[in-house]
């Protein structure tokens, strides 16, 4: 994964949910995990809007993939 997202909204995120500390590559590993869900629920969410007759991902696909 190419490692779109930038790791200090990740680690102040990391830290509000509680925890002390977090290693550079605890905050990567987070940023991978979070890449491929996105990229998972993109593809769910853009099947939803498919089946709409629609080429454009709105609101209500991204929640009915989740």
């Amino acid at each position: 994964m190419a490692g779109e997202l930038p790791l200090a909204p990740l680690k102040r995120l990391m830290k509000q949910a509680g925890a002390e500390r977090v290693s550079d590559d605890g905050v990567e590993a987070m940023r991978d995990v979070i890449e491929a869900e996105i990229a998972e629920l993109s593809e769910e969410a853009n099947r939803f809007a498919q089946h709409a007759g629609r080429k454009t991902i709105k609101k209500e696909d991204v929640l009915a993939a989740h």
